[in-house]
């Protein structure tokens, strides 16, 4: 589990395809102290497990699924991502739940700079953008933000100085691919509110499967 607040913005050191995927290697600078093998980290969003470390380079094996899920496999060596390593017990919870699992890649699509307000619009598929209401919360790239604006393929997000600073979104071009996460509370209200449409009822054996 992460929050969304975004502790470095790292470089990748290499990545190669490998059977069934990808091995990423990235260099943690300060993250490295304390990082053990098997931890999770958030690059860019998307949840890895610690496979090696080499000094403060870690690396990760990327599934295909991932691939196919993430911008991950579009990443070359030098370029920059967002990392967050997992929420700790007792952490303060400053941006939102948000699980490190990508529902899919959308792009950036244009920014409105104002005075001090820097808005960013990104393109979704609806079927992403169905998932989300306006003021909700939203992961891009792995970044917890605030949804000012929503479209039935887009939606736009206020970004504040510190993000901008400390992440990788101001340096990102338009067309530039993002993995979005939608709020993990949203999705379960959708397949509730998506089983009551079909007739199904919340049955006990619905809720039971999905935790309730």
């Amino acid at each position: 589990m992460f929050t969304g607040i975004i502790e470095k913005i790292a470089r990748v050191a290499s990545i190669r395809p490998v059977s069934g995927g990808a091995r990423l290697a990235i260099d943690l600078g300060e993250l490295a102290e304390g990082t053990r093998l098997g931890d999770s980290i958030a690059v860019n969003g998307a949840c890895l497990t610690v496979g090696s470390l080499d000094g403060t380079t870690a690396s990760f094996d990327v599934v295909a699924e991932t691939l196919r899920r993430t911008n991950l496999g579009k990443l070359a060596p030098g370029q920059s991502v967002n990392l967050e390593r997992a929420l700790r017990l007792g952490d303060r919870l400053g941006g939102h739940f948000v699980q490190g699992h990508a529902d899919g890649v959308g792009a950036i699509a244009g920014r409105t700079r104002s005075g001090g307000e820097h808005l960013l619009r990104v393109s979704v598929d609806p079927g992403l953008a169905d998932g989300m209401i306006e003021k909700g919360s939203v992961a891009i790239d792995g970044v917890s933000l605030t949804i000012a604006a929503l479209s039935h393929d887009s939606l736009t997000v206020a970004l504040v100085p510190h993000t901008l600073r400390n992440t990788t979104l101001d340096a990102k071009p338009d067309g530039s691919p993002v993995n979005i996460e939608i709020d993990m509370i949203g999705k379960y209200v959708s397949k509730l509110l998506g089983r009551r449409r079909d007739g199904g009822g919340l049955t006990e054996e619905f809720l039971k499967e999905h935790g309730f």
